[in-house]
């Protein structure tokens, strides 16, 4: 990818601003999707790691960190959302937790030595911004994470958006045409569609071959999300009444990690710890 592109890519989340804080509580389905990050981050990091978070955007999974007890070197690709997370921790109990915010491209992080983080947290997809240089990056998170710690990610999901967004893939195929809708569910790669917001989708496989070529082994995986992808309304109504919303959200959380369930959500998590 070249460097016009990445600059590209950080205008459109310096654009994005607020909106990035909203996406995981504006709807019913963002909120099952923060609640599946959520618990799936707890199952890895553990009070008084050190943590490096890479996107940590406006600071949602920054709250987390914190309530899990971590001390959190927050960065981001974006200087905006750099400034909304400053804006959005400040004067909370969440702001000790933090040591630092810099901004980083996930592709270079050459400024961190070896085993330097517990934990290393990529939430909010951005290893689906590196492209073809995911691998890099991808060793390059392993390179820093301590034996014995984990690379937490997420990534957006090719099948699972594939089959929410069916609607706007239509419309992408009527423009760009039939080739290059094959292109993109042959490769993943949401360039050859050209709309403003691109980047990398996977499936499950592909994250397992990824996590391997590097060196590592995949611990968990799951979906975000699968049943609450499906009838607005009802999920509206489920949320309406708080037993059966935390009923839900634990059958939920729990289908998303079925083998059988891992591909269906628009993003895919995955923990993976350092093998050789």
């Amino acid at each position: 990818m070249s460097a016009n592109d990445r600059a590209a890519m950080r205008d459109y989340f310096d654009r994005l601003g607020e909106a990035e804080w909203r996406r995981l509580e504006a709807t019913p389905h963002g909120r099952v999707s923060f609640e599946v990050h959520r618990q799936f981050l707890a199952r890895f990091v553990k009070p008084g790691q050190r943590v490096l978070e890479i996107g940590a955007g406006p600071g949602r999974f920054t709250f987390e960190l914190a309530n899990l007890g971590t001390r959190v070197e927050v960065t981001d690709f974006s200087p905006v959302q750099l400034r909304l997370h400053a804006e959005h921790l400040g004067g909370t109990n969440a702001e000790n937790a933090v040591v630092s915010r810099e901004l980083l491209d996930i592709c270079d992080t050459s400024r961190y030595s070896d085993a330097n983080f517990d934990a290393v947290v990529a939430f909010g997809g951005p290893l689906s911004y590196a492209f073809e240089h995911a691998a890099e990056a991808l060793a390059g998170l392993f390179r820093i994470t301590k034996p014995g710690g984990v690379v937490v990610a997420s990534v957006m999901s090719l099948l699972g958006a594939w089959r929410y967004h069916l609607r706007g893939v239509v419309e992408d195929t009527k423009v760009k045409g039939e080739v290059a809708n094959d292109l993109v569910l042959t490769t993943g790669d949401l360039r050859y569609f050209g709309s403003e917001h691109v980047c990398q989708m996977y499936r499950g496989s592909d994250i397992e071959r990824l996590v391997a070529s590097c060196g590592g082994e995949v611990l968990a995986m799951s979906a975000s999300n699968w049943a609450s992808l499906g009838d607005a309304e009802a999920l509206g109504e489920i949320e309406a009444n708080p037993e059966h919303w935390r009923n839900f959200l634990d059958h939920e959380v729990r289908a998303c990690a079925e083998p059988g369930a891992v591909d269906g959500g628009t993003h895919l998590l995955f923990a993976a710890s350092v093998t050789a």
